[in-house]
């Protein structure tokens, strides 16, 4: 069959052998809004020619019953041979009754589905939980947001970089131990242990926010169903107390040596014993509007795993009160340097404290043996051990003491700091010689 002439008119009705040239001098009468280019080689397939000079490719076909049309892109960027491939590729599939329409939804809901997996991975990993978590903990009021930062910090995401990329749902409990016995092997047994508590604490929390309406719902969408830390052991040797509390004649000459020291120093380490060894990080903590003329209120967040810190009310003796006036709260923090603006740190109060120890004459000081002597000294003198604990919040157990009971032991503790005090101003370092005089 001779080739139709370039000039020969083109019979829109028929289909053609598309060449770049026909293509090319296709154009719409002026009486129709547009024209269709047939190809004769992939039925389906044809360009479309508008009245403003405009020329796409389009395929057309029917797939059980229903009518379906696709754009091509338009010509000359989309070539002859492209249109070509892909009215292929639509007609097979077309001709076995799929709906390409269907086949690409289904392809774009798993590209979806896979993408969000990415972001979630790169996301919700264990460097991410481990921080919502102190966050957590710090919209608490928990003062231990910082240590646990700190230590997951140092002991986490430093050394453990492609570990603290995973996505937490995938960290194994293998793999938290790994963390903990090379926090071991660096000497640090108990610190350790803090880290499993705090891991273990962060896991369950995420864990139980699909259940539980009180924890912020983005812990649901770390998707943890299991505590890998569950499945790790503790070092037991770095738990067992440490029961190496000051003597009585130990804290009588500690109670010597800071009872004329007039600074900041004497002062805070006089209400720290005064107030029967509190916590010294409870007392950094202390703010100015919780100190009235009798009494201190701290807040102990202290073994209250998700809930807010308890307010723990200690009366003031006359020595102590003298105390704090030195102090002189303001602002915002009671125990200050800077006016109230910052707390005092830990580390000062601890430095202060044992070189005060060392003028004492008292060997392999630690500031938390002040605490346990205070207890000691005060078990040595018969006071309860539900007074002591009240003084010293070592928590309140029991149903009766939790719910039903609503006395506050003031009276009990300014006995028991009243004791404290008569004790260390007392000659004799021995109790029980005390308590007959």
């Amino acid at each position: 069959m001779a080739r139709p002439s370039k000039n020969a008119p083109i019979d829109y009705n028929d289909t053609h052998d598309l060449t770049h040239g026909l293509l090319e001098r296709a154009t719409c009468p002026p009486d129709l809004p547009f024209v269709l280019v047939r190809d004769a080689d992939k039925k389906g397939l044809r360009l479309r020619v508008t009245k403003a000079g405009g020329k796409a490719w389009q395929f057309e076909t029917r797939v059980k019953g229903k009518l379906f049309t696709r754009a091509l892109g338009e010509w000359p960027a989309v070539i002859i041979e492209t249109a070509r491939i892909e009215a292929h590729r639509l007609r097979g599939l077309t001709q076995t009754g799929t709906d390409p329409r269907e086949v690409e939804a289904a392809q774009r809901a798993k590209k979806a589905e896979t993408d969000a997996a990415q972001r979630a991975a790169q996301t919700y990993t264990l460097a991410g939980l481990l921080d919502a978590y102190c966050d957590y903990l710090k919209s608490l009021g928990r003062v231990s947001h910082g240590a646990a930062r700190s230590i997951f910090n140092v002991h986490v995401i430093g050394p453990w970089p492609e570990v603290a990329s995973m996505p937490a749902n995938q960290v194994t409990g293998e793999q938290i131990a790994d963390m903990m016995r090379k926090t071991i092997e660096a000497g640090k047994d108990r610190t350790a242990n803090k880290l499993r508590a705090y891991m273990r604490s962060a896991y369950q929390t995420a864990k139980a926010a699909r259940s539980k309406p009180s924890i912020p719902v983005s812990f649901k969408a770390f998707n943890i169903t299991t505590n890998p830390v569950a499945d790790t052991e503790p070092d037991e040797s770095a738990n067992r107390a440490d029961k190496n509390p000051l003597s009585a004649a130990e804290l009588r000459a500690y109670w010597e040596v800071i009872k004329p020291v007039q600074s900041i120093a004497g002062a805070v380490l006089r209400l720290h014993l005064l107030t029967g060894g509190q916590r010294i990080e409870q007392l950094c903590n202390l703010l100015t509007v919780n100190v009235t003329p009798d009494s201190i209120t701290l807040m102990d967040g202290k073994g209250r795993p998700g809930r807010g810190a308890r307010p723990h009310t200690v009366p003031l003796i006359d020595a102590a009160t003298t105390a704090m006036q030195e102090i002189n709260p303001m602002g915002l923090y009671a125990i200050s340097l800077n006016g109230g603006i910052s707390r005092l740190g830990e580390r000062t109060i601890s430095d202060w404290a044992c070189t005060a120890a060392a003028e004492a004459g008292i060997v392999d000081f630690q500031a938390k043996r002040i605490r346990s002597g205070v207890e000691t000294l005060l078990a040595a003198a018969r006071v309860s051990t539900d007074t002591r604990g009240r003084l010293q919040s070592h928590g309140i157990s029991g149903v009766q003491a939790r719910h039903y009971d609503g006395h506050d032991y003031m009276n009990e503790k300014r006995e028991a700091l009243e004791t404290l005090f008569n004790l260390l101003e007392s000659v004799s370092a021995k109790v029980i010689q005390i308590r007959a005089a």
